[in-house]
């Protein structure tokens, strides 16, 4: 996987991470079922095994400990049976929950599902849901207030089951004034949240279209259009530099305060596999954006944990390693021409449309990444040519590329935008044009279709060719020369701010 991934997951071990909200027992009963009942028409399910697992703002927690943070819960349970065994799952988990409330007045949040062959038949809902108050309230703002000052990030996790009352908020909103943290919300009601100096929300998509007073709409596809025209109204409702609206099957969909969005892609999974998807896509983006990663960077690790997820069965986590892995088979590379042929065929096959593009992308900055997210909202697959280390250097000179082909291959590969990469020897990607043969050729802005030489060759093979905007204050030569000129504070903070707007010449 690329190394500085790499770096960045290995750095959440050094992160303390506060979790606030609604704590509740994940229940599963697992069995057979061969015959209807006498009573009345529903099955009858022998229970074969019984399991547990925290959810809500327990599973955010359990799965930053998973990815290797220190983890510290504050919450409300009940003092009852499930709240015994919620606090042992908790601590199953790695996660710190010896300053969480107790209170005899609350019955603990808990959801126990009914499964049959792989099929849930029926979910039971049982606890208290009233904002806590009294004694209960009083020991969770002592307990944020003793915690706040040692954390380096901290989630708000808000079901609306009343952890996190008016007067919690007031107290999160005066800390974090007096002492800023990386802030993360996920609620139902996130205009709640506005006065906290939020650092990053993170609505799904109905709690976006309600929070916007939008239509709801049926169609998936369509959802994107909708939210991206809606990015920076969401921005100012909430009041957070970063919004990230999960889209399911659709991925993610990131604004940040003067970026343009960025969005991830998502391998679609069966509904009954996304319970708590949501809770590991907020762990990872909070750590992310706590160890000092770029919003692209946070979004991609945010993703890729939730897809990790979605692949097993019930509330679970994603683990460090798990997520290195993800990254590790995410290996897009290609080098032998029949190899792409056959992938762009397949694509063909199954009614995708194929875009192409190319360039030397020699050191990944915010242009390329808007300019390939661009790119690939052209079709449905994204194939993207790299030129050689001899090819970069014919063009752009001695001294370059910076960064070897196989680098420049591996970070491109870690864009959930880009689906195939392969290098080419030649000034030109002809050999890669001609076998995959792509419906869209897409370059940068500052080509005409008379000068690109590419296009004779696209039309011939019935291709469309695109040119997309460019922004002239972003390059690779400029990020160079200005470091060259000691002026790196600026140049890094480009390198690091991947999500901005436009792009430049794709090298």
């Amino acid at each position: 996987m690329d190394s500085g991934l790499e770096r960045l997951i290995d750095s959440f071990a050094g992160l303390h991470l506060l979790v606030v909200g609604d704590v509740m027992l994940d229940g599963y009963m697992d069995g057979s079922t061969e015959h209807l009942c006498r009573e009345a028409p529903v099955p009858v399910v022998t229970v074969q095994k019984r399991a547990f697992a925290p959810g809500g703002a327990g599973n955010t927690a359990v799965n930053a400990a998973a990815l290797g943070a220190r983890v510290t819960l504050l919450s409300v349970v009940g003092d009852d049976e499930d709240g015994v065994a919620l606090r042992e799952v908790l601590r199953d988990g790695g996660v710190d929950a010896s300053a969480t409330v107790v209170d005899g007045r609350r019955q603990t949040l808990a959801k126990r599902r009914v499964k049959a062959a792989g099929q849930m038949l029926v979910r039971f809902d049982e606890g208290s849901i009233e904002p806590v108050d009294g004694p209960a309230e009083a020991g969770l703002v002592r307990s944020l207030a003793r915690v706040w000052d040692s954390c380096d990030a901290a989630i708000c996790s808000d079901y609306g089951y009343g952890t996190l009352n008016a007067g919690v908020l007031r107290t999160l909103g005066a800390l974090q004034r007096r002492r800023p943290r990386v802030l993360v919300a996920d609620s139902k009601r996130l205009t709640a949240y506005r006065s906290l100096d939020v650092t990053a929300v993170k609505p799904n998509y109905t709690e976006a279209v309600q929070l916007l007073d939008a239509y709801r709409l049926d169609e998936p596809a369509l959802r994107v259009a909708q939210m991206t025209a809606e990015g920076q109204r969401l921005l100012d409702l909430t009041g957070a530099r970063i919004a990230a609206v999960t889209l399911d099957t659709q991925g993610a969909l990131v604004f940040e305060q003067g970026c343009p969005p960025y969005r991830t892609y998502a391998q679609p999974h069966p509904d009954s596999r996304a319970a708590g998807a949501g809770d590991t896509f907020l762990a990872a983006l909070a750590l992310s954006l706590a160890a000092g990663g770029t919003t692209p960077e946070a979004a991609e690790l945010a993703s890729s944990a939730a897809a990790v997820v979605v692949t097993k069965e019930g509330t679970s986590a994603c683990s460090r390693q798990e997520l290195k892995d993800a990254f590790g088979r995410l290996d897009k590379r290609m080098t032998d021409l029949g190899r792409i042929a056959g992938a762009a065929r397949r694509c063909r096959e199954q009614g995708k449309r194929i875009v192409f593009t190319n360039g030397c992308f020699d050191i990944l900055h915010r242009g390329h990444v808007s300019y390939l997210n661009r790119a690939k909202e052209l079709g449905d697959v994204l194939f993207v040519g790299v030129n050689s280390d001899e090819s970069v250097r014919r063009l752009k000179g001695e001294g370059r590329p910076v960064n070897a082909l196989e680098d420049r291959l591996q970070v491109l590969s870690a864009l959930s935008c880009v689906d195939l990469v392969a290098g080419f020897g030649g000034d030109r990607p002809d050999d890669l044009i001609a076998a995959i043969r792509p419906d869209v050729f897409a370059k940068g802005g500052d080509y005409t279709l008379e000068s690109l030489p590419e296009a004779p060759l696209v039309r011939e093979l019935g291709g469309a060719i695109e040119i997309l905007p460019l922004a002239e204050d972003r390059s690779t030569s400029g990020i160079i020369e200005r470091i060259r000129e000691g002026r790196t504070g600026s140049a890094r903070a480009e390198l690091r701010t991947e999500a901005g707007s436009g792009t430049g010449r794709v090298g």
